[in-house]
């Protein structure tokens, strides 16, 4: 196997690897070693775990985005602020590292006012951009930490981010609600929930005790009370990101369950979404970042 390059998106809770050649993936590997289960130390071991059968005695280069570019990280990548391109500087070296490879992170972007950063989501948009010339609009990134993203000649001119998947996994896990909770998906109830959020955001607190009540009083299916749990949550959020994504052009990259849920949200209220694949766009971003080290190396 002819490795020409190693693409790396390393978050918070996972760390996944491809053996790239230009563009096409020859091999790839993962593992839970994300940024927050590594010492400061540790980086290296923990990549040359996934990576070591993909080199040889020539300097690889492995370019990296997502969390291992933070304070707690590999290395510090100082963000760029916005408006910019999504990586509008060359990703920074990773100093005294093995000599079978050269180590580059991605910096991320921030925002001054109203306070918000980013790191990973910009090299998807970098990717995503690279796919579609001239386009302008709107792209929301669901997940943990949802992106409500501005973009305009290919810059990202604003960007919001949401809490959405943290408190749902937080409400579902550890609230009052982990008695009432199942598996399972109904979409008519999902689309309730979703509207009654969308029309009256205020009333959240209230609705999510409701659907405890429910449980306990007519004993509401735990499938139906996940589907309205996230309905609820998910309707605040697109009720307060009205601005961004009302009578605008819309993407969505994320995995492809949750993007799905997204589009049906969006769809509901009359918006257009197109749907991205996150892999796919996180390794065209890092294509182009490595095609910036190249140009400054």
């Amino acid at each position: 196997m002819n490795t020409e390059w190693i693409a790396v998106d390393w978050g918070t809770s996972h760390l996944r690897a491809w053996a790239m050649q230009g563009d096409a993936v020859l091999d790839q590997a993962q593992s839970v070693k994300g940024m927050a289960r590594v010492d400061k130390g540790g980086f290296q071991a923990a990549l040359f775990e996934l990576i070591e059968g993909w080199l040889s005695t020539a300097p690889i280069d492995v370019v990296a985005c997502g969390m291992v570019g933070a304070r707690q990280g590999w290395v510090e990548a100082p963000y760029s602020a916005v408006p910019c391109e999504p990586t509008p500087v060359a990703p920074f070296r990773v100093p005294n590292t093995d000599p079978r490879i050269r180590a580059f992170v991605v910096p991320g972007l921030k925002q001054t006012a109203p306070p918000d950063v980013m790191r990973g989501e910009e090299t998807q948009i970098a990717g995503f951009l690279a796919a579609h010339q001239n386009w302008d609009g709107v792209i929301c990134l669901p997940g943990t930490h949802t992106k409500w993203v501005q973009v305009s000649a290919g810059e990202v001119v604003s960007f919001r981010t949401f809490m959405t998947g943290e408190m749902f996994d937080l409400l579902g896990g550890q609230s009052v609600l982990k008695y009432s909770i199942g598996e399972g998906w109904e979409d008519a109830a999902f689309a309730e929930a979703t509207a009654d959020a969308l029309s009256k955001p205020e009333q959240l607190a209230a609705r999510l005790f409701g659907l405890r009540a429910a449980d306990l009083l007519q004993g509401q299916d735990g499938g139906v009370i996940r589907a309205r749990l996230s309905g609820y949550l998910i309707g605040a959020e697109l009720a307060a990101t009205r601005p961004y994504w009302l009578g605008q052009q819309l993407a969505i990259i994320g995995a492809e369950s949750l993007s799905e849920v997204y589009a049906k949200a969006l769809q509901q209220q009359g918006a257009f979404v197109e749907t991205a694949n996150s892999t796919k766009c996180t390794l065209a971003g890092l294509q182009q970042a490595r095609n910036l080290t190249r140009q400054t190396a």
